[in-house]
């Protein structure tokens, strides 16, 4: 295995276990701290679809501790227990947060269509896409690998990048939305409102470091191709 893609995999596996450590910490931080309003995860969740016209999406208590997604194909906001129950900044903020992807859904947010359109794309490059680099490389064969096969693998490591990128914009949008509704519904008020902010900042970090790591993975395989062709 080239010395650059351990280099790369470790420094950003190290970056990402240090901004979940924070966005965990942050979470139960906040957690601690009521909201003005006293509304639950699924009460707030439930306004904050009732205040944007959406009537056919259903708030679903999940099990894990921030598991919390929006899922498109069945119109669901599903809140982790901790949010659905909770009456705090943290379970105000993340409920908002995944009602902002509901209303994007809703309103056709380009981003979200174009991310969701790749996921059949994602599923299958993700599965193969790592196999197909590495007999690329050669690890699994004797000799220097094969740099046809090497450019599959990075094609379609290519694609899970592009969806890492483009989940960026749908994350910021999301929290955006999020925080502008918590702020106009008087949802978290003064400094509330910037600790429900400051805990999406870090969520959206996760994404950050993620799609940062994507593209320098990427890179390192293209100069890698590139050296061996030029062989």
């Amino acid at each position: 295995m080239d010395l650059g893609i351990i280099f790369i995999s470790v420094i950003f596996m190290v970056i990402g276990m240090i901004v979940q450590f924070i966005l965990k910490s942050k979470f139960k931080k906040y957690s601690q701290i009521p909201t003005s309003s006293n509304l639950s995860g699924k009460e707030v969740a439930e306004k904050m679809l009732r205040d944007n016209g959406i009537y056919d999406v259903d708030i679903i208590s999940a099990k894990g501790f921030l598991s919390d997604h929006y899922d498109p194909t069945k119109k669901t906001v599903n809140l982790s227990e901790d949010v659905y129950e909770g009456r705090n900044v943290s379970a105000a903020a993340v409920a908002a947060h995944e009602c902002g992807h509901a209303i994007q859904h809703a309103t056709a947010y380009s981003m979200l269509k174009l991310r969701s359109a790749l996921v059949p794309v994602v599923q299958i490059s993700t599965n193969v896409a790592q196999w197909v680099i590495l007999i690329g490389l050669g690890l699994f064969t004797v000799g220097g690998g094969n740099p046809t096969i090497l450019l599959i693998g990075i094609i379609l490591f290519a694609a899970s990048t592009l969806f890492s990128v483009i989940t960026l914009p749908v994350e910021f949008d999301a929290s955006a939305r999020a925080l502008k509704w918590l702020d106009t519904s008087h949802i978290t008020k003064g400094e509330e409102h910037d600790k429900a902010k400051d805990a999406l900042k870090w969520a959206a970090l996760t994404y950050v470091v993620a799609a940062l790591a994507s593209i320098a993975m990427l890179v390192q395989y293209i100069l890698i191709y590139q050296s061996r062709s030029d062989d």
